[in-house]
């Protein structure tokens, strides 16, 4: 299997918290062509086939909301979250979205993920961006993470280089303050959805390096580095489910439809806390495509009735 990045965003621990505060240790039908090329081979470019482009190249986004169990200081907290997928082109030099043409722009699949919830009195709001390309079989360019919360704010940004990522980081916490480093390039568990979106028979299964979701890691004031997990994949007639198992005991898992555009129907997140088992559930509302960037005067709101949110 090719390499892949991973968004996933799934948060479930302690913000307001010193960092002291940590956890216990198939043939395709839609989607693209597989190659076993390097990530530098000509040959390793994406084949997408009729129904990725006129899906996904239709001048519109796909916006799907999940009712949120959010795991929060050893409680459940109900809130949403909300998958927001679109191709657009990428400046690969400035590595931010390109609003003029240039022979060098790249296309991407991307996906802003967004969770909402209160702990007691006050809320958070997490949201991170991840840029995958289109035209090649590469990891994902960009991954960007917010974390808001009275607290404070926390922003991490991976920015891929060939055979490693740039990483810049900064926190109101103080032991975690502000770093820039350099690491390795794997499977970025962030790139998950779009993925799977891709095709879910494409991601790697057995014993994969991996890098933590970028949510999950400052939420558990965790470092940035690559861990060892197991991946499975099975399929029922209506259903793909996605499991990563790290070595520390977390988990991850995905239940996406079958066939084309392969939604993501559910995903859980379960892992070790000093407040017991931490488990997060997110289940799919509702979904809508449209152009939401025009989408603004005070009359459009109504779309959000169409969401459940």
């Amino acid at each position: 299997m090719r390499p892949f990045c991973v968004v996933l965003f799934l948060m479930l621990t302690t913000a307001c918290e010193s960092p002291k505060d940590s956890p216990t240790t198939a043939n395709n039908s839609a989607g693209i062509a597989h190659s076993e090329k390097t990530e530098t081979s000509i040959d390793n470019k994406l084949e997408l086939d009729q129904s990725f482009k006129d899906y996904w190249y239709a001048g519109l986004a796909e916006i799907s909301s999940y009712n949120l169990i959010q795991s929060r200081y050893g409680e459940p907290r109900t809130g949403d979250a909300v998958l927001i997928y679109v191709t657009e082109p990428f400046d690969p030099i400035a590595l931010i979205k390109a609003d003029q043409s240039k022979p060098n722009n790249r296309s991407v699949f991307k996906l802003n993920a967004t969770r909402n919830f209160e702990t007691g009195i006050y809320p958070y709001h997490i949201m991170s961006s991840t840029f995958l390309p289109l035209d090649y079989s590469q990891n994902a360019l960009k991954v960007a993470t917010s974390i808001q919360e009275w607290c404070g704010h926390t922003y991490m940004q991976l920015d891929r280089q060939e055979g490693f990522y740039n990483v810049s980081l900064h926190s109101y916490f103080q032991q975690e303050g502000n770093k820039e480093f350099k690491v390795s390039q794997a499977i970025l568990e962030n790139q998950i959805p779009l993925q799977l979106r891709l095709d879910p028979s494409s991601l790697p299964t057995g014993t994969i390096d991996i890098i933590p979701g970028t949510e999950y890691l400052r939420l558990m004031h965790q470092p940035l580095q690559i861990e060892k997990a197991i991946a499975q994949l099975s399929r029922t007639s209506n259903t793909y489910t996605y499991q990563i198992t790290y070595e520390s005991g977390r988990s991850l898992s995905y239940a996406v439809e079958a066939s084309f555009p392969y939604k993501i129907l559910e995903w859980q997140e379960t892992f070790t806390t000093r407040n017991g088992v931490a488990t997060t559930i997110a289940t799919l509302k509702k979904t809508l495509r449209t152009a939401y960037w025009n989408k603004n005067s005070n009359q459009d709101s109504i779309l959000r009735d169409s969401l459940d949110l």
